[in-house]
């Protein structure tokens, strides 16, 4: 399978971070960019600009990974970044639609890079899925369906080098999501939620630190 080219489409977002804060105690991303950094890390920083580029870290007292989101509206696009990790650390980039009622916080699907691959997941019609989220943590969800729910995510091995810049590339185009890393099509996953009609955030994702740079959104045509 190949990526389309984001020449097909139109820019709707870039970002190369070439910037810095007004005051370096306060989170000040810029650019349209929120955290959630307020209400699941009690105002501690957790993002951060350096070096012309963007490092996120999750702080001690925080009860949820780091969400840094900014809000486009697309239904196909190629999301395009530099990114940078260490061990044990991981870069999810969440795509959400907040008006969609059927499922936890707008969850459509997700990639999550780390150093030994990447995971492409359906969360529309997977775990975030509300009736499932709610019976799973009732514990009222039948063991017989979790086989089910395991094949809404496609698990990637790769090795990706640490404590060095990545280049990126991912592709929501229909029911199918398609990652690269420095030019190699890792794997594509297709899955009924992907291709949810109405995508209008970007979230990235992180459970522990991260760096990101270069980013740009161009949303491809239907």
């Amino acid at each position: 399978m190949t990526t389309l080219l984001a020449s097909e489409g139109t820019v709707i977002f870039e970002d190369r971070f070439e910037r810095a804060e007004n005051d370096d105690s306060q989170e000040q991303p810029g650019n349209g960019w929120g955290t959630n950094s307020q209400s699941r890390a009690q105002g501690n920083k957790q993002v951060d600009l350096a070096d012309g580029a963007l490092h996120i870290t999750r702080h001690p007292v925080a009860d949820h990974g780091v969400s840094v989101v900014q809000d486009l509206a697309f239904q196909d696009a190629v999301i395009e970044f530099r990114f940078q990790l260490g061990e044990g650390d991981d870069l999810g980039i969440n795509i959400a639609d907040m008006k969609e009622r059927s499922v936890h916080a707008g969850h459509i699907c997700m990639a999550r890079f780390r150093p030994d691959g990447v995971e492409l997941t359906d969360l529309k019609t997977g775990r975030m899925k509300l009736e499932t989220r709610t019976a799973r943590k009732a514990g009222t969800f039948p063991a017989s369906a979790e086989d089910a729910l395991k094949q809404k995510t496609r698990r990637i091995k790769a090795k990706i080098a640490t404590d060095q810049w990545h280049e990126a590339k991912l592709t929501l185009t229909g029911d199918t999501l398609i990652a690269e890393v420095d030019g190699k099509e890792l794997g594509a996953f297709s899955s009924p939620g992907i291709a949810h009609a109405t995508k209008s955030r970007i979230r990235l994702a992180v459970n522990r630190s991260a760096w990101i740079d270069d980013i740009k959104v161009t949303r491809l045509a239907p």
